[in-house]
């Protein structure tokens, strides 16, 4: 069992940068996110609002006004009573205790550590001597531990394991962290090879093994997680509850994961199994799993997501139906599963080296996952849509709570999808204002990134180095910037970009090559050198394939990486009566909602009006606002529309 005190940030990193080495997958390491320091004026108060707001919400809602802590009370002997409420429910305590986490660094409260600690000492006082822990069969009926295989038994597990890892990497304390061991070397004594099979229900053990594995550098904990993938499309469920299911594609257990070619069931499972495949592939080499995820991905992005870059049109299985099939108003969009895509892209980026994965990465971070949080911070969206006629409201917290906690945890670890690099080269993926340092050539390269993204294209690096150093900067050339909405052709600009992008490097012109969508600038640094990159920021019109029935003639409105929708609060009350000719002039506003700055989108339309009695249908020009997507439904329930018809006869009027 691990007993090693921490490691040092820079062994941790050169250890993996030699098991790139031999395997030749991973193209560059990301940096964690305890080394990035956040600036950014776009999403440093959205950190510091999750650490202030959003956290302790979830802590209310642990705490107070539903029975989870008080679970691992009765589990733990600090109190009397029966287990109460829903089989998974001990994961969103873990889920809150990772953004704990990340937000003790961010944000450090020394309140906040300690009641971290006390839930940490009931959840060690609630694990089994045999190393289980899972309130609702430890205090309901025991015998029936590991008999059912959709009983998120290892779901939960798996976010426990993230939690501990997370709180040891922000803290350096190790008792959850020995919980979660102690978790994962009962589940090895009792599956893999020779014992009994396993066929989770719901994906998410994988990837955190191989995050265990990574801090204890236990190698059974990669071995487990690759087995786990394995047992996967080949029918060993049979006999357990969850293959009563008819449809086995809903936990993606129709094909082996190494010969699965076609996205299919729960969107947020998928996405958890892909990126612990990916984590997999990164460590053993396994080009078969790079195969089929490559595979997997173009069938996603090319066919199955939304503009947004939310995935899962149905809510039947809350994912996957049919090629094409993106309904705007009855779209489910899972807020988790849009934190899934940013998971699965960044670890496709780090393998394969291509922007296209950040591109995608970017375009669920700005719109389909901040849309799951309000403005305050309190409230929250479970799926996200893409129309609605004013019956969707923001909720205080759900019965089913992954989603709060998951968006919470994602954004206070933003720092870890920033940058990557390896030892020649620094990768700069997302534009958000931050300092960090590396070690390259056995010198300490300083960074510091300033931006008024994504509001603005102009972005500045300024790099400091003791002593000249040649090595790479690698800057992601963003598909928007250069003509392209979305990696593929689901959706294009339906105008040519004639703006160009500019890179000075001191003042002058920048020579660089651009290599798998990155600006590649190879030079001898020296103290004091200033990258400024300014990316075109016009307002786009995007269009669809036609094979996406519900955009056929239809716009929708793109500038940077942001999304726009119509409101009925800035449009008279309405939005299902627009109608977005072709041609009309887009021009750009500064607005404030709430107390978020941010800029909108104004244009001169045609409006259909019907008179009260329903005997007369005119039209009129009208100046409507278009407002960020991850904004809307802020200001109270009413209309939106993410997709405008562009002819009066592709109307629908409500």
């Amino acid at each position: 069992m691990f007993r090693k005190k921490r490691l040092p940030v820079l062994v941790t990193a050169l250890f993996f940068l030699s098991i790139a080495g031999k395997t030749q997958l991973l193209q560059y390491q990301n940096q964690n996110f305890a080394r990035v320091q956040i600036s950014d004026n776009f999403w440093k108060p959205k950190l510091e609002k999750v650490s202030l707001v959003t956290i302790p919400v979830c802590i209310d809602q642990t705490e107070v006004k539903t029975p989870r802590i008080q679970n691992f009370e009765i589990a733990s002997g600090k109190r009397t009573g029966k287990f109460q409420g829903i089989f998974y429910d001990d994961s969103d305590v873990y889920k809150a205790l990772e953004a704990i986490a990340y937000s003790l660094k961010n944000h450090p409260d020394t309140a906040l550590e300690k009641r971290a600690d006390h839930w940490i000492d009931l959840i060690a006082a609630s694990q089994l001597q045999d190393g289980y822990i899972n309130t609702y069969y430890s205090l309901q009926f025991p015998e029936k531990r590991w008999t059912d295989m959709s009983m998120h038994e290892d779901y939960n597990g798996g976010h426990l394991i993230e939690a501990a890892v997370a709180y040891y990497e922000a803290t350096g304390k190790r008792k959850l962290l020995d919980v979660a061991i102690r978790f994962a070397d009962h589940f090895d004594h009792l599956f893999g090879p020779g014992k009994r099979d396993w066929v989770t229900g719901h994906q998410e053990l994988e990837l955190a093994l191989v995050k265990l594995f990574k801090v204890t550098k236990e190698q059974r904990y990669l071995k487990l997680a690759d087995w786990l993938l394995s047992e996967r499309g080949h029918k060993k469920a049979v006999g357990y509850t969850w293959t009563d299911w008819k449809d086995t594609a809903y936990a993606q257990d129709v094909k082996p994961v190494k010969e699965q070619k076609e996205i299919t069931g729960h969107a947020v499972r998928a996405m958890y199994m892909y990126t612990g495949a990916a984590d997999v592939a990164a460590l053993t080499g396994d080009q078969d799993y790079m195969q089929a995820m490559k595979t997997v991905w173009e069938d996603v992005v090319y066919r199955n997501m939304y503009v947004t870059g939310g995935i899962g049109s149905s809510g039947g299985n809350e994912g996957f139906s049919v090629d094409y099939d993106l309904p705007n108003e009855n779209a489910y969009c899972e807020t988790c599963a849009s934190v899934g895509m940013v998971l699965w892209n960044q670890r496709m980026g780090m393998l394969t080296g291509e922007s296209k994965y950040v591109d995608v990465l970017e375009k669920s971070l700005y719109n389909g996952a901040l849309d799951g949080i309000s403005l305050a911070g309190n409230q929250f969206f479970y799926g996200n849509v893409l129309a609605s006629n004013g019956r969707q409201a923001r909720r205080d917290w759900f019965g089913t709570a992954c989603c709060p906690a998951n968006i919470a945890r994602l954004i206070e670890s933003l720092g870890n999808y920033i940058y990557g690099y390896d030892e020649k080269n620094i990768w700069i993926n997302l534009y958000v204002g931050s300092n960090t340092s590396f070690s390259i050539n056995r010198q300490t390269v300083e960074l510091r990134l300033e931006t008024a993204y994504p509001w603005e294209g102009k972005i500045s690096v300024s790099v400091n180095t003791p002593s000249k150093n040649r090595f790479a900067i690698r800057m992601r050339l963003p598909g928007w910037a250069t003509g392209e909405a979305v990696p593929g052709d689901l959706y294009h600009f339906s105008e040519k970009n004639v703006q160009p992008v500019v890179l000075l490097v001191n003042g002058k012109k920048g020579s660089y090559q651009t290599e798998k969508g990155y600006m590649v600038i190879d030079r001898e640094w020296e103290k004091g050198d200033k990258i400024e990159l300014e990316l075109p920021m016009p307002v786009q019109r995007v269009v669809s394939r036609p094979e996406v029935k519900a955009d056929i003639e239809r716009v929708a409105l793109q500038r940077g990486p942001l999304v726009y929708c119509v409101e009925g609060v800035d449009n008279a009350g309405k939005t299902m009566n627009i109608v977005l000719p072709p041609k009309t002039v887009l021009s750009t506003v500064p607005r404030t909602l709430l107390n978020e700055n941010v800029v909108g989108i104004e244009t001169d339309a045609t409006v259909i009006a019907i008179s009260p009695d329903g005997s007369d249908v005119k039209t009129e020009k009208r100046k409507i606002n278009a407002i960020p997507y991850y904004t809307w439904n802020n200001r109270g329930s009413g209309q939106m529309l993410v997709w405008l018809p562009q002819k009066i006869m592709d109307i629908k009027v409500n």
